[in-house]
């Protein structure tokens, strides 16, 4: 088994918190891009967050096979950030629901 670089372990979960603060956002806003496309910005989200559950199904199927190169502690660090990733996703679909349904119930 390989060790665990702690260092890009952690520069990768410092990474994804950038993220999920959105990070990204404030980036364009700041480079002056007045008009982001909220549409695309989702979309590049949820196809992130698709990507690292994709990652992590192929590290767990290579661990599986007996892959020399994949150790247990990837495995489980592809999985935790995965579902990690997955969960802010569905907190903020709940929370756009939620907004959505507010604006519904609003008198004009």
């Amino acid at each position: 088994m390989s060790e665990i670089n702690v260092s890009q372990l952690l520069s990768q979960l410092r990474s994804t918190a950038e993220l999920a603060r959105g990070a990204e956002l404030r980036q364009s806003r700041s480079e002056g891009a007045a008009d982001v496309d909220f549409s695309s910005l989702l979309k590049s989200a949820v196809d992130q967050v698709n990507e690292s559950k994709q990652e992590a199904g192929a590290l767990r199927k290579a661990f599986e096979v007996g892959d020399p190169n994949v150790d247990i502690a990837q495995v489980m660090i592809a999985s935790q950030k995965a579902g990690v990733e997955f969960q802010l996703m569905l907190n903020v679909r709940n929370r756009l629901i939620s907004a959505y349904q507010d604006i519904m119930k609003m008198a004009i």
